[in-house]
């Protein structure tokens, strides 16, 4: 039988291929994020497939398919990201996106990974990924890489003190497997993310000798009941007592819990009417002063990025959370088009977040009396 560090790079080596022809075969009809869903899925499928024919009795923990709560108990959970960076894939012009392949073990951590870079023909697999083979930091600037869309607040700051520049890029996968190549000296991020994002990364540089932390310097974590892994730092060795201070001093407030950042991702959508990181559970319902205005998470989302009522929105404001079990209360103003005007509207939005989805919404828009 395959080895488990060789099975990942193995189907992360052929879902970057069927990744590369479908990107090939739609781009004529499929752009942007669509012909990015489009590949998500269709790598998602073939990932899962081979991983039941293969390793039938594991768990697996996908960015694309419902989350099993039952996997937390799973002694061997495969975490899976089908597609890392799909608004870059759906780019024609951007090699920065990747394919994501890890086990988890329980009591051990990562013991398998693999990130393939489709678009540049690479594979980095735990099994023979070897040491780094970093170039010194004497005279030079080092090079801090970050999230294109969602660098940390704090970069500048701290890439000041270190006399250091910043670069930016997509995928997850990507930015860190250019720290273990030696091309930067260290992958910084505090936007948020999911287990998914970083795991096969991190596995992968780990077995580089590199160092993984969370920015506050604790261990990062995996098959946690929810799947939410807001930051991360993969260093060289050598730089990473330097630039952990420089964090410590300038990172600031703590980040969202992993329900509020689930919530926090459904407003936000209201603004860009683009619902693809919004974690729904496929039985998720809505309802908004007292009408049902969702029955699936399928139909919430498409109407988060279609439904007309949404498009007059403009600014979400004075946003407030309030979280407790499984709740999370949100407070704010929403600002709409309305003609030659501005309309304002006060809403209360109670989520129920029981695992790593969101399973229900329930909605209070009331008029807005300015004080």
């Amino acid at each position: 039988m395959t080895d488990d560090a060789a099975l990942a790079a193995e189907i992360a080596t052929a879902a970057g291929e069927l990744l590369l022809t479908v990107r090939a075969a739609e781009a004529d009809a499929l752009t942007g994020r669509e012909l990015g869903r489009h590949g998500d899925r269709a790598a998602d499928a073939f990932i899962l497939e081979r991983l039941a024919a293969e390793r039938p009795a594991d768990a697996v923990l996908s960015e694309e398919s419902a989350d099993d709560p039952a996997r937390v108990h799973a002694k061997r959970v495969w975490i899976v990201d089908p597609l890392d960076g799909s608004k870059e894939y759906g780019m024609p012009d951007h090699e920065d996106w990747a394919v994501h392949i890890a086990l988890w073990e329980a009591g051990r951590g990562i013991t398998a990974a693999a990130v393939a870079q489709p678009a540049v023909g690479a594979v980095y697999g735990t099994a023979d990924v070897g040491r780094a083979e970093l170039p010194p930091l004497a005279g030079r600037r080092p090079r801090i890489v970050v999230s294109g869309s969602r660098p940390p607040v704090f970069v500048a700051d701290v890439a000041r003190v270190l006399g250091a520049d910043v670069v930016r890029m997509g995928s997850a996968g990507a930015k860190a497997m250019a720290v273990v190549r030696g091309d930067v000296d260290a992958y910084v991020h505090a936007g948020g993310q999911w287990e998914w994002d970083s795991a096969a990364p991190v596995g992968v540089a780990q077995a580089a000798g590199l160092y993984c932390a969370r920015i506050d310097g604790s261990e990062l974590e995996y098959n946690r009941p929810h799947p939410y892994l807001p930051d991360l730092v993969i260093c060289r060795p050598d730089w990473a007592p330097a630039l952990m201070a420089a964090i410590a001093e300038h990172a600031g407030a703590p980040t969202d819990s992993a329900r509020v950042a689930m919530a926090r991702s459904y407003i936000r959508s209201l603004v860009s009417h683009d619902a693809s990181h919004v974690r729904l559970a496929a039985d998720a319902w809505r309802v908004e002063n007292g009408v049902r205005t969702g029955d699936t998470g399928v139909e919430i989302r498409d109407r988060l990025e279609h439904g007309p009522e949404y498009r007059p929105i403009r600014r979400v404001r004075e946003l407030t959370f309030r979280e407790w079990d499984d709740n999370v209360v949100a407070r704010f103003l929403l600002d709409l088009d309305a003609g030659d005007t501005v309309l304002t509207v006060a809403v209360t939005e109670h989520f129920a977040i029981p695992a790593g989805e969101i399973r229900s919404i329930v909605a209070i828009i009331e008029p807005h009396e300015p004080k």
